[in-house]
């Protein structure tokens, strides 16, 4: 594990989103979710792929809060590009556990 410093975390903008779209995904090699996520008024929505579809339905999605990392450059995903990385932990077995508040805030929050 590579240690890093304060200022380095500082850099990395961890904010609170909601996701408002859930789309399925077909052209991903594996299989993901291509979501809309609101950020709140000041950095607006952005788009992700997301290869959580084992653990997540598009109705499970719709509304929920997660967090991403929204300052990575955008990154080409077969025909999509994804605008932020949401967030999550990979277990055993390759599915990803959502990271997410334990508690409802603003869109748009930054992790401190």
């Amino acid at each position: 594990m590579k240690e890093i410093n304060w200022l380095e975390f500082e850099q990395v903008e961890l904010r609170t989103g909601t996701i408002i779209e859930v789309h399925d995904f077909p052209e991903a090699r594996k299989p993901a979710w291509k979501l809309l996520i609101d950020f709140g008024e000041q950095i607006g929505t952005k788009k992700s792929s997301a290869q959580i579809t084992d653990l997540y339905s598009k109705e499970e999605l719709m509304g929920k809060q997660i967090i991403a990392v929204i300052n990575f450059p955008a990154k080409q995903i077969g025909p999509f590009i994804s605008e932020c990385l949401v967030t999550g932990f990979s277990q055993e077995n390759g599915s990803v556990v959502l990271a997410i508040p334990d508690k409802t805030t603003a869109n748009g929050l930054k992790i401190s």
